[in-house]
């Protein structure tokens, strides 16, 4: 039987990591994964980059959006692919200065729709003050296509790209919000459980306005950053470590996450750890400097912030590249990324 591509491939965890590696990591040779005083697929970030003089970076970052259904409580795709692009700059450190996209629509979508769609898209980019300077539309014909595609291109401009291999031993793990807010919204809808869970909603928004001031504020204490979309929490602590000389150690009960959307997620079987957020970050802190910033962050607008935990030196040579959660009763389990089959939440 012919091996062929399967959903968690997709998902953001360990396959998704593996298959990236088999297709392009293993294809390109080291001298062509960036360019010349920039970086791209020889760090694997949220992004690449291009130094563009002796001071600033041009930051580039692509997604694509697949989510289903199209419009969910909090939000429709044109939010998402504006805000998934726009934060995938914040965490690099750029600030957002441009933005593409291209759409793929299934023939006879409703125009109603997609007009709704694409004023929220444009509309976020209004209120950042983001040029619109290109893009791309397609039709395909019913049934090729399930309703609509779109993949967002964002530009941001940085005098020091975050880069997550510069996470250390000592720095503090902190999270800005709930998490899982936007996967357990994105799971009730395709449940056709709407009615019945009312207080789920996707948290998809912005962090340019509340985030990446701290970020600029900071930046020299700032080690890595992330959005955890597709593959969690877990999956981003996994990425950040998994290459290190250094285990992560986080306290379960300190990540914030709201009872409605915990006790969702588990009455389904559904890791909350391995769920998508779109509205949080996850940040690498040097200590020193680790409750200033969350003091800042609250501040700003990002009321939930905490402190999770740290990265520490190996206890033992099994953890090294490890995340290592301390569970509510104390006991310690190992914190890794599962792959969630749920397609197109995202």
């Amino acid at each position: 039987m012919e091996d062929r591509v399967k959903l968690e491939d997709g998902a953001g965890a360990k396959e998704s990591w593996k298959i990236i590696d088999e297709l392009f990591l293993s294809r390109v040779p080291p001298e062509l994964q960036k360019t010349l005083e920039g970086f791209g697929l020889d760090v694997l970030d949220d992004g690449a980059g291009v130094k563009v003089n002796d001071k600033e970076y041009l930051v580039f970052t692509t997604d694509s959006f697949t989510v289903n259904p199209p419009f969910f409580p909090g939000g429709n795709i044109g939010y998402l692919a504006a805000h998934g692009t726009l934060n995938d700059l914040v965490m690099m450190g750029a600030k957002p200065v441009a933005f593409m996209d291209t759409i793929i629509v299934e023939e006879g979508f409703l125009r109603k729709e997609l007009n709704e769609i694409v004023s929220s898209m444009l509309g976020v980019m209004l209120r950042e003050r983001v040029s619109v300077v290109g893009g791309d539309f397609k039709v395909m014909p019913k049934g090729s296509i399930d309703r609509i595609v779109i993949t967002g291109i964002g530009i941001g401009i940085t005098d020091s790209p975050i880069i997550d291999e510069e996470i250390r031993v000592g720095d503090k793990i902190l999270v800005t919000g709930p998490i899982a807010e936007h996967g357990a919204a994105i799971l009730a809808s395709q449940l056709g459980m709407i009615k019945e869970t009312k207080s789920l909603r996707s948290d998809t928004k912005p962090l340019t306005k509340t985030v990446l001031p701290v970020i600029q504020k900071f930046r020299k204490y700032i080690h890595a950053a992330r959005d955890p979309t597709r593959g969690g929490i877990a999956a981003t602590l996994n990425e950040w470590i998994m290459k290190k000389n250094a285990t992560i150690l986080i306290k379960r009960q300190e990540i914030p996450i709201r009872e409605e959307v915990k006790s969702f997620l588990e009455a389904l079987g559904v890791d909350p750890y391995s769920t998508a957020s779109e509205g949080i970050a996850v940040l690498a802190i040097d200590p020193e400097k680790a409750e200033e910033i969350a003091e800042e962050l609250i501040r700003s607008g990002e009321s939930s912030t905490k402190i999770v935990g740290e990265v520490i030196t190996p206890p033992t040579e099994f953890l090294k590249g490890k995340v290592v959660a301390e569970t509510e009763v104390g006991g310690k389990i190992l914190l890794e990324p599962k792959s969630v089959n749920l397609p197109r939440i995202c």
